[in-house]
């Protein structure tokens, strides 16, 4: 049993060279050290680039109309086509398993003329014609007001939702948008909502410059019938949109008499599979942090071991008289073990305990970083399950790091231990 005088023992033990068991404890303090930083930083290289995704929903496809590669049925390859509304219920009705659909028609404003105005002020912005559903596919957050709804779609009303970017150059602070008017191409739309969407390319406020309006509404403004840009698609939690993918593409090929296997007529980029690509990514380099940071561990181990063969050399006399005196081969065994785990632990949380103060620090200085500088290295941390294998880690090092020691003690003859000089 773990006493007073064990523990004055061990302290003395470790006490007595000083310097050399610091340097034996720099082994395992830098193996712990280096595998919580690389697991921490690994985490915040994964969170940075999966927030480049945005909150969008992972389990989504997008697929858009090409040029036919092939003809078909009297029809002359590179040919031009659009999707139409009516795809809508024949991918309801033909594709199980999927969430949301949502049709959209967009005009592109980015570093063009003016396409929107509001009293003598204008600018240029891009114009999303969509329905309720891309809110949950691709969200954003309402600041004020409220995003359209089927009421609105089927009430054809042009009604708009602008971005906080929009906001800014089109009414003069302090001015509240609700209810105000702009003119899109020269169609009037009420503003009923705001919103801000978060983007970590560090173009966080071009991503504000965008206006969502219903899609009844800008396919009647603009004379755009019942033709459509692209589809989001996404699938159920329990589907795979990769596995429908196939399935949604044949109703397209279908629809618009394109050849089953020309597979140049329909774009699609798909969401999920990129967002599994980035998923095994970061867990092959999860392996290979714990695989780097358990061999410079186990480098650590190896050195506690070495001094600890030398320490129970420079006993031998010591465990000789105590053997002598009738202590038991478990006591000697659990004296070198208990010493090797001391240090073991002490070296190791030290080790936690500076690479935890680095991750804060880095963290300290992501969070003063100017907004918008686009840094793809977000909130590096370890949590509880790391900190529990490097504890259980340090004690089954320390047990390894003392049992060769411990067994050489205890093969030693007390007559042989008492003649040593």
């Amino acid at each position: 049993m773990l006493n007073k005088d064990r523990w004055e023992e061990i302290l003395e033990a470790l006490v007595a060279n000083w310097f050399r068991a610091l340097l034996t404890a720099f082994g395992v303090f830098w193996g712990i050290f280096i595998l919580v930083i690389l697991l921490a930083a690994g985490k915040g290289l994964e969170n940075g680039v999966k927030m480049g995704f945005g909150n969008i929903a992972t389990n989504t496809v997008f697929v858009w109309p090409q040029r036919t590669s092939r003809s078909y049925k009297g029809l002359s390859k590179g040919r031009d086509y659009r999707f139409k509304i009516g795809d809508l219920a024949e991918i309801k009705s033909k594709v199980p398993g999927l969430k949301f659909i949502s049709p959209r028609n967009e005009f592109r404003g980015y570093g063009g003329s003016s396409n929107v105005v509001q009293g003598l002020r204008a600018g240029a912005f891009n114009i999303y014609g969509d329905y309720p559903e891309i809110i949950k596919q691709d969200p954003v957050s309402i600041t004020s007001g409220r995003f359209f709804n089927y009421g609105d779609m089927n009430a054809n009303r042009k009604v708009a939702v602008i971005g906080e970017g929009v906001r800014r150059e089109l009414f003069y602070n302090g001015e509240n948008p609700i209810g105000a008017y702009i003119k899109i191409y020269g169609v009037n739309f009420m503003v009923i909502g705001t919103y801000f969407k978060e983007n970590a390319q560090g173009n966080s406020d071009q991503s504000q410059k965008g206006i969502f309006v219903p899609f009844t509404a800008f396919s009647k403004s603009f004379n755009n019938g019942d033709n459509v840009g692209w589809y989001t698609i996404t699938g159920n939690d329990g589907s795979s949109i990769t596995e429908l993918k196939k399935s949604i593409i044949d109703v397209f090929k279908a629809n618009h008499l394109i050849h089953p296997q020309d597979d140049r007529a329909i774009g699609d980029f798909d969401l999920y599979e990129e967002y599994k690509k980035v998923s095994g990514l970061f867990l092959a380099l999860r392996g290979v942090a714990y695989f780097v940071g358990i061999l410079v561990l186990l480098s650590g181990i190896i050195g506690i071991s070495n001094i600890m063969l030398i320490v129970v050399k420079e006993r031998t006399k010591e465990i000789g008289v105590r053997r002598a005196i009738g202590a038991t081969p478990w006591a000697i065994r659990s004296q070198i073990l208990l010493e090797a785990i001391v240090l073991t632990i002490i070296s190791g949380m030290v080790g936690i305990i500076a690479s935890i103060g680095v991750i804060y620090f880095v963290n300290t200085m992501l969070d003063n970083a100017p907004a918008g500088a686009g840094v793809m290295f977000v909130n590096p941390n370890v949590d509880l399950f790391v900190v529990l294998v490097a504890l259980f880690t340090l004690i089954t090092s320390g047990l390894l790091a003392g049992l060769l020691p411990a067994q050489a003690a205890i093969r030693t003859r007390p007559i042989d231990a008492l003649r040593a000089e």
